[in-house]
């Protein structure tokens, strides 16, 4: 059983995730993700993390290849995995057109071949490559001036056909966020590829109370942030279901029933089960926002070996 513990970019409440963080590597899950949006530096929290934990693997889930340039992306990769002892692992997506015009203020075109083209990049410097220059032909291209890492995974965020097919041939790991199981099964690249995936996940022995947290994050992501998400699961089977979401904000019982897990810590348990038969790595998501208790319940419910 691989477990891992990961928090979205709503989540912006850095003592929570620190906390949190200390408490899965107690537990002995495998990894602690952070996301990255319009809040906290991922790469700043991550940097604490690696001085606050001791043997968990450290997951930007994910940063951008938008925001930062490739080479300012090796840096930081290589920097936190000096910091954290080997223990870092650098996840890349492409994004939306929300966060990265809204936020940034960069043309969101050809998203897929962005990210072709910053991860092959990213990993070349981190080889000890020199920078592929392309807007500066007279300059001499540099080399990373710190050791390189080779051995560093690049994980990547992936759910559209072309952006798969990238994760199939370049990614050491898979994040397919808003993918049924079906679609995360027939993921079949000719290589290894740790698939890192998991539900969304609440508990509490109030299974109305732990409904209505995974609800209001769910609502969020298909009806406040942007086409993308709504369009990616409308396309699965689930365009009524979408449809009454963004209509009413209630959330069908369908969706919940795909994408999270909630309820009685057993219960959450059971449901958590049917992902690690899927995934190689199980990532139970905490919605942002929730009272401690919660969160620490909720960790101790899909801690590896819990009964």
């Amino acid at each position: 059983m691989r477990r891992g513990i990961g928090f979205t970019p709503m989540e912006i409440r850095r003592d929570v995730i620190v906390r949190a963080a200390a408490l899965a590597d107690e537990l002995g899950f495998e990894l602690f993700s952070v996301a990255e949006g319009w809040g906290l530096d991922a790469s700043v929290l991550l940097a604490e993390l690696a001085t606050r934990t001791r043997r968990i693997t450290l997951v930007a889930g994910v940063l951008s290849v938008w925001s930062r340039t490739p080479a300012s992306l090796a840096m930081t990769a290589a920097t936190l995995h000096q910091l954290s002892g080997g223990r870092f692992v650098l996840g890349l997506g492409a994004s939306s057109p929300q966060l990265v015009e809204g936020w940034h203020d960069v043309r969101y075109a050809g998203p897929a071949a962005r990210l072709r083209e910053v991860t092959t990049r990213v990993r070349a410097l981190l080889n000890g490559e020199r920078a592929a220059l392309s807007a500066s032909a007279g300059a001499r291209p540099l080399r990373l001036g710190q050791p390189p890492a080779p051995e560093l995974p690049i994980w990547l965020a992936a759910s559209g056909p072309r952006t798969i097919r990238i994760a199939e041939e370049l990614a050491d790991g898979w994040f397919p966020l808003y993918l049924r199981r079906d679609r995360i099964r027939s993921f079949a690249p000719d290589r290894p590829v740790t698939v890192a995936a998991g539900p969304f996940a609440v508990a509490d022995p109030d299974v109305a109370t732990a409904r209505a947290a995974v609800a209001a994050c769910t609502a969020t992501y298909l009806s406040a942030m942007g086409d993308i998400y709504p369009r990616l699961v409308a396309s699965q089977g689930l365009a009524g279901e979408v449809d009454t979401v963004r209509a009413t904000r209630q959330v069908p019982a369908a969706l919940l029933d795909e994408f999270t897990a909630y309820g009685p810590e057993k219960e959450v348990r059971e449901r958590l089960a049917d992902w690690d038969a899927l995934a190689d790595v199980t990532v139970v998501v905490v919605p942002p926002g929730l009272p401690w208790p919660r969160i620490e319940a909720t960790i101790r419910a899909a801690a590896p070996g819990a009964r």
